[in-house]
């Protein structure tokens, strides 16, 4: 077992994975910025170093800053969380080189599955449904024209080296198709630093499914079941579930044991994911994920295992820990991801000084998070305050048990997007499981959450005024009020 791990990584994964590091006797070495020198990550780890200014380039994408601190601490290993630095091939090929273990798949298989073409004929040849679309890289207009008229009208165009839904652009016709390619082209070769785009059928109403694995260098691999991530904005995933509603038995085992082939035939290792659009009763094979997922903390809650344990684990040269036969559902589990943002404003991130915050609890409450009361949520990273998740006996008592969660959740100081999640939880549709990527807008949820908010106002107001002045900001702070009430608004 290693002795020593750096996590290349900051707020709440951090904390996850020198939390895992702990439980097996290893010694943390953690990395920060000037933005996050007083952050809850820095403090828990035994060992912190600072490695740059704020700005990503400067510090979490810093290779070079990110070796010296390595060496100079004794790691052993390196741990990437996700994002930054976790699916680079270069960053794990140059852990390869400066002697240092890279948590993670093989830097070729990084490479394989980042790009998504090549993802793409990796998974069809293993036997997996694509969506019919380009088979290369998109370079002539005229061609791409007749390609969508192959395959038929809406279309998408993807940025080959992308991901998080960045310059996607859905065509619905072919007045609109060469912009979209030379808009997309643009975005892609700002971004990612590459330009190559290919085009899919737009499948109107799918369901986003993602199956987790998990393999060992032996060649041993498993499945951890599915989860569903079907409300999303932007392309970006808000609210996740373990199991789906849509899952059946027979399903799970038929995607099941053929991504379980499909990894094995590109000698994969480590934890990865593989994604999943499910529309009219068949599944299309998206693109893999060579790295933990954010919303790994539903799969470990209803299957018991421990990702990032066995993460460690596999990179030691362990086997894996468990076999397929012991993988099965214990209950359900849903996962909001709470975000300083306003969905009210199409979701803008809305960062700032948390004035007050109080997590819920109580039972099948995990929450994930990194920051505290006086925190400050950086506008220079991700606005994800924490990960609210949930379990219980079915699907119906999850849902129960996260509204009351989200009740008892109190942040002042930053606009959040909880009154969203208020609103889907209570949503007709959401309830019964009818589901797709389309969910926001097919059931009008932001004029819901507009409701929500409103009636939260009226609560803080009403308990306002019936103190007095002195205990005013006292009111501001409960749970009735606190979840969309600005730093400026408290002190008025």
């Amino acid at each position: 077992m290693f002795r020593k791990v750096l996590v290349a990584n900051r707020g709440e994964i951090a904390i996850r994975i020198m939390r895992a590091c702990r439980e097996l006797g290893i010694r943390t070495v953690g990395v920060y910025s000037e933005a996050d020198r007083n952050a809850l990550f820095a403090k828990y780890a035994e060992e912190s170093f600072f490695i740059g200014p704020a700005p990503a380039p400067q510090s979490y994408l810093n290779m070079d800053a990110i070796f010296e601190v390595a060496h100079a601490a004794g790691a052993e290993a390196i741990h990437p969380g996700y994002g930054f630095l976790a699916e680079n091939s270069d960053f794990a090929k140059r852990c390869e080189k400066e002697g240092i273990t890279f948590i993670g798949p093989p830097c070729d298989v990084i490479d394989a599955m980042g790009d998504k073409i090549a993802a793409r004929k990796s998974m069809k040849a293993a036997g997996l449904p694509v969506v019919p679309g380009t088979e290369e890289g998109i370079r002539d207009v005229n061609r791409a024209i007749s390609t969508a008229e192959d395959i038929g009208y809406p279309v998408i165009i993807k940025a080959s080296a992308g991901g998080g839904g960045i310059g996607m652009r859905i065509v619905r016709s072919p007045d609109e198709l060469a912009h979209a390619i030379e808009s997309a082209q643009s975005v892609a070769k700002s971004t990612f630093g590459d330009s190559t785009v290919y085009m899919e059928k737009y499948l109107e109403e799918p369901r986003h499914i993602e199956f987790q694995i998990l393999a060992d260098s032996e060649g041993n691999a498993i499945h951890l079941l599915e989860r569903e991530c079907s409300i999303q904005r932007r392309h970006q995933k808000l609210i996740e579930e373990a199991p789906s509603p849509v899952m059946t038995p027979e399903m799970r085992k038929e995607i099941g044991d053929t991504a379980i082939e499909a990894v094995r035939s590109i000698g994969y290792s480590n934890a990865g994911t593989l994604e999943f659009l499910y529309s009219k009763g068949r599944f299309y094979f998206l693109e893999m994920n060579t790295r933990l997922q954010v919303e790994h903390p539903i799969t470990e809650t209803v299957t018991g295992v421990d990702i990032v344990k066995e993460q460690i684990q596999i990179a030691c040269g362990a086997r894996l820990s468990y076999t397929q036969e012991e993988i099965s559902p214990r209950g359900w589990a849903i996962e909001c991801r709470i975000n300083a943002e306003d969905p009210l404003n199409n979701f803008v991130p809305a960062p700032g000084k948390l004035r007050r915050y109080r997590s819920p609890g109580g039972p099948g409450v995990r929450v994930d998070s990194g920051v505290h009361t006086g925190y400050t949520i950086s506008p220079f990273y991700d606005s994800l305050i924490s990960k609210l998740t949930v379990s219980g006996r079915d699907r119906k008592e999850a849902i129960a048990r996260m509204q009351r969660a989200l009740y008892e959740y109190i942040i002042v100081g930053v606009i959040t997007n909880i009154p969203f999640h208020k609103a889907v939880m209570g949503n007709a549709n959401f309830r019964k499981g009818n589901l797709s990527t389309h969910f926001i807008d097919n059931n009008n949820i932001i004029a819901e959450v507009a409701r929500v908010v409103e009636a939260e106002k009226e609560k803080g107001a009403t308990l306002a005024s019936a103190l007095g002045a002195e205990d005013r900001k006292v009111a501001a702070i409960t749970a009735a009020v606190a979840t969309y009430i600005s730093a400026d608004k408290i002190q008025k």
